[in-house]
Order: C-alpha cells, then structure tokens, then sequence
C-alpha cells in the first residue's frame, strides 16, 4: 500500500510565481489576464507579488479563465501563508534569543516582586514578559520612544551599564500606575490655586495626606505616584505627559527625608506650571536641562519657605533650634523643610538638628 506524503517547502513562494508560468503557457500577459477578469490591473499586480492573498472568489475566477481548479490555487495560497507564519515565528524566536541580555538591565527580579511582570525560569519567556511590560515587540526599540529617549540620553556616555535601563523600567512603571488613576483634565489655574492646600500637608504623616494629595492632584489633571527606586536609577522625581490632558508626577524616596520629598515634589510641580507639555523631565544625578532644572528649584524653594520670610530669618543669624521652630511656626511649614533648607545653603553643619527632620515610608517603600 502505497502511502502519500506531502512536502513542505522552506521557501515562501507566492502563487503569483505559479500564475505568472500558466498564462505565460497560455499565450497571455497581465493586462489580458486583467481584462478577462474583469478586474483593476493593479489589484492582480498585488497577487502577483504575494502583497495580496488569492480569495475563494478569485480562486474560482482564475479557475474559469486559466482552467486551474480553484482549490489548487486556494491550496497554493494557504501553503505560502503558512510557510511566511513559520519564517516570521522563527525569526520572532532568534529575536527573542538576542534580547535574553535584557534582562538583567531592565531589572526582571524587582520588577516581578512588585507584580509588573510574572515569575518565569525560562530566559526567553522573561524577554516576552518585559515586552509585554513595556509594549513593544522588541526591547531593542525601546530607547528609540519618546517616553524614555530621555533615560537612554543621560546614561548613554556614563559608564554605569544598565542605568538607562533601570530608569526606563521604572519611568514604566509610573506610566502604568498613573493609567489607574482617574484624573479630571489638567488644569494648571486648579492646579496653582491648591500649592497652598499641598504646602500645609508638610506638617501632616504620610497616612494622613497619602490619600488627600492624590486626590487633589487628580482633580487638577494630573496623576500622582511614589514608586519604590530601581537599582541604578538614581532617581528623586520625573514629571511627563500621558497625554495632551493628563500630567504625570513621579517620585521615589531616596533616603526617605520628608525635606527631599517635599523640594521634589514642587520641584516637579514647577516643570509642569513652567515648561512644555512636550517634555520629560527626570531628576537624577545627570540631568540633561540645567536651566529648567534651576528654574524648577528655585520654583520650589520659593514656594515652600517664602524668599522675603527667608531673608529676613537669615538677617538674624541666629539659627538655634528654638529659632528654627519659631520661624517654622510663623511661616506654617514643618520644620525639617527649614532644617534642609539651611544645610543646603551651607548655613549650618549637616550634622545639626537632624532631629527635627522626618523620615518617611510611603506605599511599597
């Protein structure tokens, strides 16, 4: 008994080859086949190049016109559409094997204990949790996004391999976090009118203003996050625009002082009421942008300890703990912001009075 064997064949050929060899035969060229079938000489060009898939419907027209049954053709062209799946399956694979070194970058452990990506042995299977991750079909394209071209520019001379990848996995992370908040659009006038309402939660624990903040900021259009840092990111804030109606500011508490929570977060709030809509902003030791880096603190400065006030405290000089409570009091600011303020500017140790100063645990930190 004889038994029959079907080939397949690793080259994706198009049936058009095998239509342009029977009207060849049949004494035709294109334009005839065209007219004969009554149909746009470009739109059979298509088939020809196998840009076009061979219908039933024109199965049974070549059928009636060349006198090949419609189910070879139909058969021709299921065969070459699987053989492109299986070259395009085999290429995804090879291009999976040569991102594995993504891994470790893009910080595949910390991203699965906080739930951003499942646990997996397999090197490959962790490339296409990250691609999913990030939605991309490729990790090679990832420092080419707007989002995170950023990232990719402050580390691309630095030495530290691996912290453009960090810093773009975490900046995911927060683009992630603020898709699940609901904000109103943003609203610089709203947003403006509540620094004062943000300014007073400095003398509040994290418990009692983490859900009031967030709150407020939503209803001026803007998504508030702290997220835990990643290795190698370095980062204290970034501040971007999900969309034309929807800002994102992110911190992280590096060293988790209250002063350095509060500077960052105005300091954010400054490049959203200062700069374009347009840009990523993203605070860490190589900022790109001096300039709207200094206009945003000295937005911040200013806003949280008032430069008249401020000027006339140092006039004193005297700077005792009980001055410092004073003015903490006269201005209605903790007094930890002002402690910060004055080791920053150099006008006492950074040893003195660090007592007065909070320390925070926020969320996941």
């Amino acid at each position: 008994m004889m038994t029959e064997q079907t080939y397949h064949s690793d080259l994706a050929i198009p049936p058009g080859e095998f239509l342009e060899e029977v009207i060849t035969d049949l004494g035709m060229n294109k334009a005839d086949l065209a007219k004969r079938m009554n149909r746009p000489a470009a739109k059979l060009s298509a088939i020809f190049r196998g840009d076009k898939a061979i219908t039933p419907d024109t199965a049974l027209q070549l059928e009636k016109v060349v006198g090949v049954p419609a189910h070879v053709w139909t058969g021709l062209e299921s065969e070459y559409r699987l053989t492109l799946a299986k070259q395009q399956q085999a290429a995804e694979e090879v291009r999976v094997k040569n991102e594995q070194h993504f891994v470790t970058k893009f910080c595949y452990r910390d991203l699965t204990k906080l739930g951003y990506v499942k646990a997996k042995t397999k090197a490959t299977e962790k490339v296409k949790e990250l691609q999913r991750f990030f939605g991309v079909t490729s990790l090679e394209t990832v420092e080419k996004l707007n989002r995170y071209k950023l990232a990719f520019r402050v580390w691309e001379k630095k030495r530290d391999k691996g912290a453009w990848e960090s810093t773009a996995a975490w900046l995911r992370m927060g683009e992630l976090e603020a898709h699940k908040i609901p904000c109103e659009l943003f609203n610089k006038q709203k947003l403006i009118k509540s620094l004062d309402d943000i300014r007073t939660m400095t003398l509040e624990p994290p418990q009692f203003f983490q859900d009031k903040l967030t709150k407020l900021f939503a209803d001026a259009g803007v998504a508030f996050s702290v997220l835990i840092h990643l290795p190698k990111t370095y980062a204290h804030g970034a501040t971007f625009w999900q969309n034309k109606n929807k800002a994102v500011i992110l911190l992280t508490i590096r060293g988790s002082w209250a002063d350095m929570f509060w500077f960052s977060l105005f300091h954010e709030i400054g490049h959203l009421l200062l700069h374009g809509t347009q840009e990523v902003f993203l605070e860490n030791k190589n900022m790109t942008d001096r300039r709207k880096e200094e206009e945003a603190d000295i937005f911040a400065s200013d806003r949280l300890i008032p430069p008249k006030d401020y000027h006339e405290f140092k006039a004193i000089h005297s700077f005792y703990k009980d001055d410092i409570l004073r003015f903490s009091k006269k201005i209605g600011i903790h007094p930890g912001i002002i402690v910060g303020r004055l080791q920053h500017d150099g006008l006492i140790e950074k040893s003195w009075y660090n007592d007065l100063r909070e320390r925070f645990v926020w969320g996941r930190e």
